[in-house]
């Protein structure tokens, strides 16, 4: 069996428990002006660029203020706690990082800014293990649209139908399937996606341990 041209992991979710944080800290902005938490924003900015979360809670949360000046404040408030309470990282990611890239090229594909993207890269010295890190704010649309997964494999230079994506949410599935690739996706305690976003899934994990060589051999096209 042959390996996947490359592999590429999502990171909020698959690499390091972050998105309580975000849902923490976006909450407290709404709470700050008084406003109760829409049902289904959570799950909604799941997986959006930052243009497009940071609308989102202007619009529909309500919060006053441009959409760059609310995505500055979660952002910020997002790196505070990250500074403050360290990386929850995710048991086996930095080891599936080390298995994949000692396999073929492998890369991030996130819809965090390049700021916690960069961040967590140096806090978890990956920087040597990834050829490519890609945000979804270098594209024009976010997850679940395919772009930031395409401009990934743009820059590594090999087919997305060649690749396998790791993946936890359901716009990120929705993303990596639907720019062609093999998605194995590791459901997270926080909103996992439903039975019909997993049946997109070439696998489906209860780890980042059972990310192994056979598996993306075995997947590999």
């Amino acid at each position: 069996m042959s390996l996947p041209a490359a592999v590429v992991f999502d990171m909020d979710g698959i690499l390091i428990e972050t998105e309580p944080i975000w849902d923490t800290v976006r909450r407290g902005m709404a709470a700050d002006e008084g406003l109760s938490w829409p049902d289904g924003s959570t799950q909604a900015m799941m997986g959006l660029s930052t243009r497009e979360w940071a609308e989102h809670m202007r619009d529909v949360v309500g919060i006053p203020g441009t959409w760059e000046e609310l995505a500055q404040r979660t952002i910020g408030g997002v790196a505070d706690a990250y500074e403050t309470g360290g990386l929850p990282v995710l048991p086996g990611a930095v080891e599936a990082i080390r298995r994949m890239a000692g396999l073929c090229p492998t890369a991030i594909a996130s819809s965090s800014p390049h700021r916690l993207i960069d961040l967590v890269v140096a806090r978890l010295d990956l920087g040597d293990l990834l050829t490519v890190t890609v945000s979804t704010e270098e594209v024009p649309r976010g997850k679940p649209y395919p772009d930031g997964y395409l401009r990934t494999c743009e820059l590594l230079g090999v087919d997305a139908p060649q690749c396998v994506a790791v993946e936890d949410s359901t716009n990120g599935v929705r993303s990596a399937h639907a720019a062609g690739m093999a998605v194995v996706c590791v459901p997270p305690g926080f909103h996992p996606p439903a039975d019909d976003t997993l049946q997109l899934c070439a696998a489906v994990l209860e780890s980042l341990d059972d990310l192994t060589e056979d598996l993306v051999r075995s997947l590999a096209t």
